[in-house]
């Protein structure tokens, strides 16, 4: 297990993974209306992974084999067209992690869906593919997200974030994919969570330097790395979002020095 997470995070434990399975809820966005074209352009500069759908490393793995690590989503439920994000009243597994594997993911991804009406659904789910990933020898990363229900007044809530992390590690998480509030507290995820915890990117930011601030406090919190989709290939400039947040997270950069070296003005 140890040799293929070193597949996704690099000698020094951290990583930047470019998120791509956006289009399996909302279809072409953005930036990621040609994909081929976006995963060559964020792994030439330097991103450490991509995370994407069945579907995509089917058609792109090809462009990622030996130059980043690729991971793979392997659940999933409704589109955005039929459900709300956060609302899912069921979840399930939909490839086998073999099938992942097939087309060459180093690592699955899956959601736990803390507090929402499919949670023992997303369990279920989180534990079988802890087994089958553990059959395999490659790592599980576990999306944890708290949702908007009578327990959970505000998602966004640290222990709220805590409690969701750990409960996807207590079900087999090797790594952990969570939402940064930027509160002061925010360490608490990290300290409490045995296995790595990364951060989400969540919508665009209105300012670039805004995004990158975001992965130089969380890195400050203990995070080990980022899962950022939107923040870099709906950028202007994603080439530059890659190398800069690269900076922060391998180089401990500060953000502001980051935005004024690699991002075009």
């Amino acid at each position: 297990m140890k040799s293929a997470m070193q597949k996704i995070l690099k000698p020094d434990g951290r990583a930047l993974i470019v998120a791509m399975d956006h289009g399996r809820d909302w279809g072409p966005l953005p930036g990621i209306e040609d994909p081929a074209a976006t995963i060559e352009k964020v792994v030439d500069a330097g991103a450490d992974c991509i995370f994407t759908t069945y579907g995509l490393a089917k058609q792109c793995g090809h462009l990622v084999n030996g130059r980043a690590g690729l991971i793979v989503r392997i659940d999933g439920y409704a589109s955005a067209y039929r459900e709300k994000w956060l609302h899912y009243s069921s979840w399930q597994q939909l490839y086998s992690v073999e099938d992942a594997v097939r087309v060459g993911a180093d690592g699955v991804i899956v959601l736990y869906f803390l507090g929402a009406p499919g949670e023992p659904e997303s369990l279920r789910v989180t534990a079988q593919a802890a087994v089958e990933a553990d059959r395999l020898g490659i790592p599980l990363a576990v999306e944890a997200l708290p949702c908007p229900c009578e327990a959970i007044p505000d998602p966004s809530d640290t222990k709220a974030i805590a409690a969701a992390s750990r409960i996807a590690v207590e079900h087999g998480a090797d790594m952990i994919k969570c939402y940064y509030n930027g509160k002061d507290d925010y360490a608490y995820v990290t300290e409490t969570s045995p296995v790595p915890v990364l951060i989400a990117g969540g919508p665009v930011t209105e300012t670039r330097l805004e995004a990158l601030q975001m992965v130089r406090n969380a890195m400050k919190a203990g995070v080990r790395g980022v899962f950022f989709g939107q923040n870099i290939w709906r950028s202007p400039d994603p080439v530059g979002m890659v190398k800069a947040m690269s900076a922060i997270i391998h180089d401990d950069m500060e953000a502001a020095e980051a935005e004024q070296r690699f991002l075009l003005k």
